[in-house]
């Protein structure tokens, strides 16, 4: 049997939507798309590379708190809200997964919940 290990982040919308920050099962843990948002506040507003940047940070404390990192991280999914500004994004993601270099995927999409959000990101890991 399985276990399955959830991992909150203490936000409402984790129980409005019914979502976890995480999940583990074993040793594979995915991470919800996660945002610049940090204590119910937009860090980094019309700048690309420090929403990245705040993200990767989100990711890593959830992974310390599986008993992970990012080196564990096999498959990452950037979504950006302006495609033409990718080169923001793909610089802070540059400089955590250099040497790591988990599978990727960037997609340009129309919209997050937020107008301010710039990007958000998916992260799966595989401890073990």
């Amino acid at each position: 049997m399985k276990e399955r290990k959830k991992y909150s982040s203490g936000v409402i919308w984790e129980d409005i939507v019914g979502y976890s920050r995480a999940v583990r099962i074993d040793d594979r843990i995915l991470i919800s798309g996660t945002t610049s948002i940090v204590d119910g506040k937009l860090i980094g507003k019309g700048d690309m590379y420090l929403q990245t940047k705040t993200i990767i940070g989100k990711i890593e404390s959830v992974l310390k708190q599986a008993g992970s990192g990012l080196d564990d991280i096999i498959r990452l999914r950037i979504y950006v809200t302006d495609i033409s500004r990718w080169e923001e994004a793909g610089k802070a993601l540059g400089e955590c997964f250099k040497t790591i270099k988990p599978a990727q995927t960037l997609v340009g999409i129309s919209a997050l919940v937020d107008p301010d959000m710039l990007v958000e990101i998916e992260a799966e890991a595989l401890t073990g």
